[in-house]
């Protein structure tokens, strides 16, 4: 059963069950099955970035972070440093508002301590589907902000990812997915989609990179499209549309979409 969807596994999701290496090593952020970071670690002392992944599943309890291993152990081959985070979601104790996204900004904040002794090196967030969404929400955070002997965080890619968050519970996607992760609809919970919404959070203080498939079966691009209109900076974000692409290549390492990926990540490398 692949993220979010209850149709049997296509060739296009095979990475959802691809084995994949073990971490190099874990942290943990307290005893909570959820509260751990799994790290792959590049051979040497040295990494040109640290990748803080973000997984998706529509928030939900289902879906944790073991699907995003094989994008890990890939950007490990490259060099960088990748903490593949973990968060509680809807359907688990202290999933949904504000516990997920409370998770979320920890791991980036341990992330960066734990980055300030090994293998210095700038933060770039990589969110896929809900992690996307997570990854945007999380740079207008304090956890992102600069500080005296962490790693600054230099911007993020959202991959599919839901970053209109009332679009997404407009369009029901996922039986009501933003629904259940914000305790109610936009109309019945607006404070919350203020705070949690990156299309109603605006500009993102560090650059964002918006890489959406347009045959994404899961996220339509319009909700990509929506965030772009109405946060986007052009010149200083991007809006990568791959056409034809569906929702789970975003993620596949032997598939033509990990070139996108890694391209933008260097992006936002040289750009700082």
């Amino acid at each position: 059963m692949s993220p979010g969807d209850d149709e049997p596994t296509s060739t296009d999701r095979g990475v959802l069950d691809r084995p994949a290496p073990p971490p190099d090593q874990v942290l943990r952020l307290g005893d909570a099955e959820h509260q751990v970071i799994d790290l792959y670690l590049p051979a040497g002392p040295a990494a040109p970035a640290w990748v803080v992944l973000v997984h998706g599943g529509f928030w939900r309890a289902e879906w944790d972070r073991t699907h995003l291993r094989p994008l890990a152990t890939a950007l490990r081959a490259r060099g960088y440093a990748v903490a593949l985070v973990e968060y509680a979601r809807t359907g688990m104790a202290g999933g949904g508002w504000p516990g997920t996204f409370d998770d979320v900004a920890a791991a980036l904040a341990a992330v960066r301590d734990h980055a300030a002794t090994d293998r210095p090196a700038p933060v770039v967030l990589v969110g896929h589907s809900a992690g996307g969404h997570l990854a945007a929400w999380v740079l207008h955070q304090p956890a992102a902000a600069p500080a005296r002997g962490r790693p600054d965080v230099v911007g993020a890619v959202s991959l599919g990812g839901c970053l209109d968050l009332a679009m997404v519970a407009d369009l029901g996607l996922d039986d009501g997915a933003a629904v259940d992760l914000l305790g109610g609809s936009p109309a019945e919970v607006s404070g919350r989609y203020d705070a949690a919404d990156p299309a109603r959070l605006g500009r993102t203080p560090y650059p964002l990179v918006v890489v959406h498939g347009t045959a994404d079966e899961k996220v339509p691009p319009a909700v990509a499209r929506s965030w772009w209109r109405s946060a986007g900076t052009p010149g200083r974000d991007r809006l990568v549309l791959l056409d034809g692409v569906g929702h789970f290549p975003l993620i596949d390492p032997d598939a033509p979409a990990f070139a996108a990926l890694t391209s933008q990540i260097g992006w936002l490398l040289d750009a700082r």
